[in-house]
């Protein structure tokens, strides 16, 4: 009997060396140890569209708890009526960008809007980008000729002090034509230090789009996980699921996916070899 346990606890030492060999090889890109800024933006769609991207905003902030990262709000633009018109976290935590490196891309829901007074099915749709938090390790020259600050009052989720101080801050980077904003904080200074992190982030994500680009030819298999594509699926009528259009995952319990239960489209994009290869 002694052999037997000794070879079970020798057996469950080598799978979890084997796990983290597996970890490790799907989380080997250089900025997949960063943490990580997730911007949403509602797309077609109105009101309905709105509201689709403050679900969102609630699956990856739930997803982060799961997860035991830390989701710090930097920007969220509230809608007329409902839902968002923007938001950015900033997501910290052991390989975060590694992991959600796979969200970005358009997001389709079909469902019975709440909105509509008849009823109706409508599909709404909501882009997500992902950018690697860079350090000052990183060198990324920002020309202060090349950008536009602009201050304003927040308003929104953290924006209480409304009437009081003109703390917001956008940034317009003008030969790239980003623009960030950031008002979670009441000091103008600490918005803009924010602001100007995301921008420095999303011009290394540029960059290395850019020498992507130089260095890559754009087949078919390429463009199905570009910047701005669809790549997945929520449906609630006439039937429950969710399905990955680049790994063909697929779940019923959407539920389960909107309080955060994506690791399973994660890992699957991660796992694939065309995916990890492009990405």
């Amino acid at each position: 009997m002694g052999d037997i346990a000794e070879l079970d606890t020798a057996l469950a030492d080598l799978t979890v060396k084997v796990d983290k060999l597996e970890f490790d090889a799907l989380l080997s890109g250089p900025d997949d140890h960063r943490d990580a800024i997730l911007t949403i933006h509602p797309g077609a769609g109105g009101t309905e569209s709105l509201d689709w991207a403050d679900m969102l905003f609630r699956m990856y902030n739930r997803w982060a708890e799961r997860r035991g990262f830390a989701a710090e709000l930097m920007d969220y633009q509230q809608g007329e009526e409902a839902g968002l018109k923007s938001a950015t976290i900033e997501i910290k935590g052991d390989y975060a960008y590694g992991f959600l490196k796979a969200e970005s891309g358009v997001h389709r829901l079909v469902r019975i809007s709440p909105f509509d007074a008849n009823s109706r099915r409508h599909t709404s749709f909501v882009s997500v980008h992902v950018y690697p938090m860079v350090d000052d390790n990183i060198e990324i020259e920002i020309k202060d000729d090349d950008v536009r600050v602009d201050t304003y009052r927040a308003s929104g989720a953290g924006g209480q002090h409304v009437n009081k101080t003109s703390s917001a801050i956008r940034l317009t980077h003008m030969p790239s034509g980003i623009v960030v904003t950031c008002q979670s904080e009441r000091s103008q200074h600490r918005n803009k230090d924010a602001a100007f992190s995301v921008l420095k982030s999303r011009l290394y994500q540029l960059r290395l789009e850019e020498e992507a680009a130089k260095m890559a030819k754009y087949d078919e298999t390429k463009k199905k996980i570009e910047w701005g594509s669809q790549i997945r699926s929520y449906v609630f009528h006439p039937y429950n699921m969710v399905k990955d259009h680049r790994t063909s995952v697929e779940t019923g319990n959407v539920q389960a996916v909107m309080d955060g239960d994506i690791d399973r489209f994660i890992e699957a994009y991660l796992s694939d070899p065309q995916f990890r290869q492009l990405a």
